[in-house]
């Protein structure tokens, strides 16, 4: 395919392949949630964890693209309580947000949350298995012409990180689970979720008052 096509694709269709390289990244997400929560402006919160490697990377690179990443979420959230939260709640709670921060900033994730995992609650099917993964990104290859592009280890490394993104809330007790566990959704999420008008994500958190 012409690169010239590639980038209309690209740029027509809501989904990207970004989650590949920045994965759920809890520990980097609270660190940089504590810098903004200090009053760090965005440009300094970058530069301290750049200069004092907080995020404890082999790379200076790879340090300030992930840095850039956590904010880009923090943004997607659009509220400041939820950034304190993620900085000062307890692990479970901050990771809530964190999964919350990610379906915001990337659609692949926002799509896999409420139509795969939303639906398994609405349904009251505890089944979870490759066949999941595999239907959901065969139907989005169907659906958009810019997925369809995606090689396969591109698709088999999305699959993996929302694997992983989905066990470190405890949706799955292991990359292996086969049975999806209900989770309970944390009040000062809830309440974000409504503000923002997101009603729509609620059953990705087992929610339907």
């Amino acid at each position: 395919m012409v690169q010239n096509e590639k980038t209309v694709l690209q740029t027509s269709s809501p989904y990207n392949a970004a989650i590949t390289r920045e994965q759920f990244l809890f520990y980097e997400m609270r660190v940089t949630a504590k810098l903004i929560n200090e009053n760090c402006s965005p440009d300094e919160a970058v530069e301290r964890i750049v200069s004092d490697n907080l995020f404890q990377y082999p790379t200076e690179k790879s340090v300030k693209r992930m840095a850039l990443a956590c904010l880009r979420r923090l943004n997607a959230l659009g509220d400041k309580s939820l950034t304190q939260a993620i900085a000062t709640h307890p692990a479970d709670v901050a990771k809530q947000i964190c999964l919350y921060a990610m379906m915001k900033q990337y659609r692949l994730v926002w799509d896999f949350m409420i139509t795969v995992v939303g639906e398994k609650y609405r349904l009251s099917d505890t089944t979870f298995g490759k066949i999941d993964l595999n239907s959901y990104f065969l139907r989005l290859q169907e659906q958009d012409d810019w997925v369809a592009t995606w090689s396969d280890s591109t698709v088999t490394k999305l699959k993996q990180v929302i694997v992983k993104m989905i066990v470190e809330n405890e949706y799955l007790d292991s990359v292996r689970a086969t049975k999806i566990n209900p989770v309970w959704l944390q009040p000062v999420l809830e309440n974000a979720i409504r503000e923002n008008g997101d009603e729509i994500a609620l059953p990705a958190f087992n929610c339907f008052s």
